[in-house]
């Protein structure tokens, strides 16, 4: 069982920048990937980013390409998500994921997700 805590979100100004954290109760060296997801009220849940936990590598949704920037702290067991540019549209209540499987291409697959923080971005 592990335990993924959002925090960082917050009310700003469209163009600004705002840096969600994802602090894990185990070791995040032992994911297969971590992700993050965000759901704007009367909208599903969309994919934000994704990043694998063996390479590095990151892949972002096209809505946040060259905007967010997903890292990771192994020392820490924490994510974040670097948002910079916010759009009104990017409003929406942003939650982190972890899959200790062997997938992260869907949703499914990450088992463990947190509780969420909500970003609010304001014209």
């Amino acid at each position: 069982q592990v335990q993924l805590v959002e925090s960082g979100g917050g009310s700003v100004q469209a163009g600004g920048s705002l840096r969600l954290s994802c602090a894990a109760s185990r070791y995040t060296y032992s994911t297969h990937c971590m992700g993050w997801y965000r759901q704007a009220p009367g909208k599903e849940r969309e994919w934000v980013a994704t990043i694998k936990t063996r390479s590095g590598s990151t892949y972002y949704a096209d809505s946040v390409k060259g905007r967010f920037t997903a890292s990771r702290d192994d020392a820490k067991n924490t994510l974040y998500l670097q948002m910079s540019s916010l759009k009104p549209e990017d409003t929406a209540m942003y939650y982190c994921a972890a899959s200790y499987g062997t997938s992260c291409r869907r949703e499914s697959d990450f088992g463990y997700w947190g509780q969420g923080t909500q970003v609010i971005v304001s014209s």
